[in-house]
């Protein structure tokens, strides 16, 4: 399912600051007071999204800047054969759409989707943009987390010319872990698939699985359907003999 608003359509809003979690963050707001984050959030609105709902659409028109407060979403991109490629994860307090930040207008250039029912605040571009020219600290927040997105992906790039595929699958658990996964009772807990996995990996469906069931023989994880949990990630590194 996908969900656009009319370029015309103007976003109103009397949400507030004080409706969000008391523990939760989002490095995009860092070094506001609380009056000017009030200010910020005032100026957007909160959508919620159901399950595997996509909420920008690769090549559309950067209309909209969002920022997550509740659930999971990743971004993927389309191949020109077809194929879907999972790409960077989308934690609560994210933000995405980051060309709507731009001067010019410009076209997404990956798509957005939920993974689980979720909700964010949405600004339109021109109120964005706005309050960035208002606030620098909304931009310098924002080249830090651009900055982030070029690190991991010359990490990824190196990682794809120099590592085995045993490797890549292990860091990309490894990384998803830290990232998106929850303690459980011995271990932590990915809700992926080993497509999914696979795609991130650069590695076939065959490969991620075979990579996998040795791995649950050796303890480092235990799977089952659309999940996975990591229980000692030193064994992902060991070798079947």
């Amino acid at each position: 399912m996908t969900t656009n608003w009319p370029a015309s359509a103007r976003v109103q809003s009397t949400f507030s600051a004080s409706t969000l979690p008391a523990d939760w963050k989002s490095r995009f707001l860092q070094g506001l007071t609380q009056r000017e984050l009030e200010t910020v959030i005032r100026a957007s609105a909160p959508r919620r999204y159901a399950k595997n709902s996509v909420v920008t659409n690769q090549g559309d028109p950067a209309d909209y800047f969002f920022l997550l407060t509740k659930g999971r979403g990743r971004h993927f991109s389309i191949t020109e054969g077809g194929r879907k490629t999972i790409l960077l994860w989308v934690a609560p307090g994210d933000v995405f759409g980051g060309l709507a930040l731009l001067p010019q207008p410009s076209s997404y250039l990956l798509s957005t989707e939920t993974v689980k029912d979720s909700s964010v605040v949405v600004w339109q571009r021109s109120e964005i943009r706005n309050l960035v020219a208002r606030y620098p600290v909304l931009q310098g927040n924002a080249l830090s987390i651009a900055s982030d997105y070029l690190a991991w992906y010359h990490a990824s790039h190196m990682a794809l010319i120099s590592h085995t595929a045993r490797q890549r699958l292990a860091r990309v658990l490894t990384g998803l872990a830290q990232g998106i996964g929850r303690k459980v009772p011995g271990g932590i807990e990915l809700d992926i698939a080993n497509e999914e996995l696979a795609n991130a990996a650069n590695v076939t469906p065959f490969t991620a699985s075979r990579l996998l069931s040795e791995w649950h023989r050796n303890g480092a994880v235990s799977k089952s359907r659309g999940s996975v949990v990591l229980r000692d990630p030193n064994r992902l590194f060991l070798h079947e003999v």
